[in-house]
């Protein structure tokens, strides 16, 4: 009988690991023995998997909350599992889904069937993360019809923005000054001046400047 591990992934470092923990203490997996990574399955950088992977021995067992903390996609998914189950000779338990016990149906249907499961549930796992961003995109332009808008709200320019401009154009104050009596930065500054340049005949802004 060979050792007892976990290994836990959060997307973000803001997100919760908890969930993954509790269902690994019900399993009675040593906490010595768990490995978490807060990092994105994005660009599957996570330390504290692949020392765990080379710890791993043969008839060690590997329990995951979920198939998808093991890959950030179908392939990747399917290619973790082939080193943890054919190189490393470990078993694995997903606990999410039973069927995925390695422990269990060691002959060559179980083996299959095993595969079958696996296989299936790595493409609904990716396509569901497929969807959820096809979702965010259509909400997101949803939104835009609706008039809603994104980032940060523009700062709003005093009602004498002009006559500030005017004086800068006369040289009586500085860029920093005119910037500063708008409440602005220098380069917001900047390009409201020049959208009040392209809302004007370019003839009489070129004419006041002089």
């Amino acid at each position: 009988m060979g050792k007892i591990y976990g290994y836990v992934r959060v997307s973000t470092k803001e997100q919760n690991e908890d969930r993954q923990i509790i269902a690994l203490n019900e399993f009675s997996v040593p906490e010595k023995n768990i490995y978490l990574d807060k990092q994105s399955g994005k660009d599957f950088n996570r330390p504290m998997y692949h020392r765990m992977v080379k710890k791993l021995k043969k008839d060690d067992l590997l329990y995951v909350k979920s198939i998808d903390r093991l890959g950030r996609n179908y392939e990747e998914i399917l290619e973790q599992w082939r080193i943890l189950t054919k190189e490393k000779s470990v078993d694995i338990v997903v606990i999410d889904m039973p069927l995925l016990d390695t422990r269990r149906g060691k002959d060559l249907m179980g083996t299959f069937l095993s595969d079958i499961v696996l296989q299936v549930l790595s493409f609904v796992a990716e396509n569901e993360k497929k969807n959820i961003r096809q979702r965010q995109r259509e909400g997101i332009e949803a939104a835009k019809l609706r008039g809603v808008r994104f980032g940060r709200p523009k700062r709003q320019v005093p009602t004498d923005f002009e006559q500030i401009c005017n004086r800068w154009i006369r040289k009586e104050i500085t860029w920093e000054e005119a910037a500063k009596l708008c409440n602005i930065s220098s380069s917001t500054f900047y390009r409201r001046v020049n959208m009040k340049k392209e809302g004007k005949q370019k003839e009489i802004w070129e004419c006041n400047r002089e």
